[in-house]
């Protein structure tokens, strides 16, 4: 499983999914809802117009678009893989609550090297190129 909020979507993401699907196992994109995507920025586009381009992706064999915490997610649907991008090991690695999940069920965590941009830099400088027109 990847998830994210995938707003804007960017090469970045295109590495992820593919690299995820190089693992070797069908990728199932959790994606989050508005209301968690509105924390960070306003919506550029809805969740049910990002799960329609995120399917759209070769790399990715299912979506869930979701209302529920990742927590949630991991314990309802127990995906083998939990992916996520090596920007999240350099933090000290994914929530503790989501890590408890996945030692109790046994989901590995995996981190990729596929950090390639962020799209809350592309909103920022977008942003800033703006007022600066």
């Amino acid at each position: 499983m990847v998830d994210g909020s995938f707003d804007p979507i960017h090469e970045g993401h295109v590495a992820y999914f593919e690299s995820a699907a190089a693992l070797g196992l069908p990728v199932l994109c959790n994606i989050a809802p508005d209301s968690w995507t509105n924390t960070k920025h306003a919506v550029l586009l809805s969740q049910q117009q990002r799960s329609v381009v995120i399917d759209a992706f070769r790399a990715i064999s299912y979506v869930h678009a979701s209302n529920l915490s990742t927590k949630e997610v991991l314990q309802a649907l127990k995906p083998a893989i939990y992916a996520k991008g090596s920007d999240w090991k350099d933090r000290g690695g994914i929530p503790e609550v989501e890590q408890q999940v996945c030692d109790d069920l046994g989901i590995e965590v995996v981190y990729l090297d596929t950090v390639l941009n962020s799209s809350s830099a592309l909103l920022k400088n977008w942003k800033s190129d703006k007022g600066n027109q």
